[in-house]
């Protein structure tokens, strides 16, 4: 019965009948009415931090690349996925191996402090060229390629603290050139690790 007369209230938008019935419905079963005053309402606070992107980033990767000499191994690219650190492997790891260089940990961390202030998503990717590789340690240039991208990784978590959760990680073989393996300059643009700062 109660519904029908809500129903029948609601139907006929009349203010004053709608209070009364509120009302009678208080006295039949004790309510009392609630009042929200404004300044109860709590509002959310605004940080006001510096707006920071990509776009004003990529200045500061270039500046790295030119002030350490590393404009024959480190380049830059943008596209539509975001921006493509391209790092020679030759840098980074001796041959046929995956044990990132004492000397070259430091051309990461300065990457490192560059990247780690973006919000977005890390990704980091293992190349090589197409000659085989095929030893105790890595079967197959797939193993290399991942176990590169994959020490890259865990030495930006964990002597960095880029955040894991952010990074993620795949090995391409050789299989996405970016020069032709048919020279030794070209064989060695190919072997790379790239990190790219994925766009939101």
């Amino acid at each position: 019965m109660g519904l029908f007369i809500i129903l029948y209230a609601i139907s006929n938008v009349d203010v004053n009948k709608y209070k009364k019935m509120i009302g009678g419905f208080e006295s039949v079963f004790g309510t009392q009415k609630a009042e929200i005053k404004p300044s109860a309402i709590p509002l959310p606070k605004i940080d006001f931090k510096e707006n920071i992107t990509i776009g004003s980033l990529q200045g500061k990767l270039e500046n790295l690349i030119v002030e350490n000499n590393l404009a024959n191994s480190i380049k830059l690219v943008e596209n539509e996925r975001g921006i493509t650190i391209h790092i020679l492997g030759d840098i980074l790891f001796p041959s046929a191996n995956a044990q990132i260089k004492e000397n070259s940990k430091q051309i990461l961390s300065k990457i490192a402090a560059v990247i780690k202030q973006l919000p977005n998503d890390i990704r980091i990717e293992g190349h090589t060229d197409n000659i085989p590789i095929k030893n105790s340690e890595f079967p197959s240039n797939w193993h290399l390629s991942v176990a590169r991208a994959l020490n890259t990784a865990y030495f930006l978590i964990d002597n960095e603290q880029l955040s894991p959760d952010k990074v993620s990680v795949v090995g391409y073989s050789e299989y996405k050139p970016v020069a032709t393996n048919e020279t030794l300059d070209g064989r060695e643009t190919n072997r790379r690790v790239d990190i790219i700062i994925l766009k939101k």
